[in-house]
């Protein structure tokens, strides 16, 4: 992972990039991120860039530089241009329904199911089957994508579910139904 990690990453403009005492902090149009980081890599910002550095090359400093590297990478894009997954719902009778920052969705269940969003996210419904998740943060945002799939994953049989936008559900042959 490291080889990547040695290039510089450019800071977008009207993005600030503050380096404190284990923690790196991004400001940018969208909002304001801070990660912790390992006391063994060091980050610094050198005029319109963000370097990366390590103290040796053993494998355990090489994975903590590389995904470092990555974790300011995915801050700066956060705050300039943010993070969305959408999710599809398919099957008959099901939808979802928008109640101010929460989604209720009916998948099945004898009761609808209300999944309320965690500050820093917003949820949209479109038409009644799809949810779209947007916020700064990538790994909230999967986070917030992964649990509403959790309420009804997509089944192999028929199919029907929450599931990713361009997701594949391998679906299996049912039993068929013949006597012996």
């Amino acid at each position: 992972m490291s080889r990547i990690a040695k290039r510089p990453l450019p800071i977008p403009a009207g993005v600030t990039v503050q380096v404190g005492e284990g923690s790196v902090t991004v400001k940018g149009p969208k909002g304001e991120l801070t990660q912790a980081i390992h006391p063994d890599i060091k980050v610094s910002v050198d005029g319109n860039a963000v370097t990366v550095t390590r103290p040796s090359d053993e494998p355990r400093h090489k994975a903590l530089h590389g995904t470092t590297w990555a974790l300011l990478r995915n801050m700066l894009e956060g705050v300039t241009q943010g993070y969305q997954r959408v999710l599809e719902i398919h099957g008959v009778g099901y939808k979802a329904e928008l109640q101010q920052n929460a989604v209720r969705v009916s998948v099945g269940f004898s009761h609808p199911v209300t999944y309320q969003a965690p500050p820093g996210i917003k949820l949209s419904v479109e038409g009644s089957t799809v949810i779209r998740v947007e916020g700064i943060d990538k790994a909230l945002v999967g986070k917030v994508a992964s649990e509403i799939r959790k309420i009804r994953p997509p089944e192999p049989f028929k199919g029907k579910g929450i599931r990713y936008q361009g997701e594949r559900v391998r679906r299996k042959a049912g039993k068929t139904g013949a006597k012996a």
